[in-house]
């Protein structure tokens, strides 16, 4: 069974965003900012002027962590709906942002030959990876 669009079913489509809804925008958003270098691409403002969501730049797709009332959620392994976001690095990237991590107090969990992963404040899992490069 396809999920390709009916105009065209060879076509795959991009992926536009993922949103991570949090109690601390601004925080979670420093966060992937100075981590990962995500450039901030748009501020949203609610009704009353306050801050909604920031959006910020995934290589062509967009992270938006938007602005919620429910208190964090911490998925262990795999999990129901989205359990891990997973970047692309090289392996002395992946070296270096270890050491970040577990300078900000985000330890790493868990490594496999390619993969390490790790949590953001919020406690999701994020993997940093260099499949398949050695």
């Amino acid at each position: 069974m396809s999920s390709a669009p009916t105009g065209d079913p060879a076509r795959s489509l991009p992926l536009h965003h993922l949103a991570l809804g949090t109690t601390e925008v601004e925080g979670l958003a420093r966060f992937y900012r100075e981590v990962f270098g995500l450039e901030e691409t748009a501020r949203q403002l609610d009704a009353q002027g306050g801050l909604r969501s920031i959006w910020l730049d995934l290589g062509g797709a967009l992270l938006m962590i938007e602005r919620c009332g429910d208190p964090p959620r911490r998925v262990e392994g795999i999990g129901s709906g989205l359990f891990l976001m997973a970047f692309r690095v090289t392996p002395p990237e992946r070296a270096r942002l270890e050491r970040e991590l577990e300078a900000r107090g985000q330890p790493i969990e868990g490594r496999t030959a390619f993969t390490s992963y790790a949590r953001d404040p919020d406690g999701n899992r994020l993997a940093i990876s260099h499949h398949p490069e050695p």
